[in-house]
């Protein structure tokens, strides 16, 4: 009974983690940011700020959709340029399971 627990419990680790696998592409294999990069993260971060202090009551609609749209694109950039390493909600769960099957 051991054998088939630990042979699924490999198997579900496997299906985890092969799609994050396969989905390396060139940008998070170097996570290092240049100078410029890291001068345009600030930029946005500074923009983001402004826009929080912002007061949204005096804006009209389109102003606001303006804003918005421009907020979108901010984080959508921002994404790329940071990279990083997310794991799914299943992938952790069974990471527990095997944690907890094992001791």
């Amino acid at each position: 009974m051991k054998k088939i627990a630990y042979f699924l419990s490999v198997m579900f680790l496997f299906t985890a983690f092969a799609p994050a696998a396969m989905a390396k592409d060139a940008k998070k294999e170097n996570p290092e940011l240049t100078a410029e990069e890291q001068l345009r993260l600030e930029e946005i971060n500074n923009r983001v700020e402004e826009i929080k202090a912002m007061d949204f009551a005096d804006m009209s609609k389109e102003e606001r959709k303006e804003v918005k749209s421009e907020l979108r694109e901010m984080k959508k950039e921002a994404k790329e340029l940071g990279g990083g390493v997310y794991l799914s909600v299943g992938a952790i769960i069974i990471i527990l399971l095997i944690l907890i099957l094992v001791t």
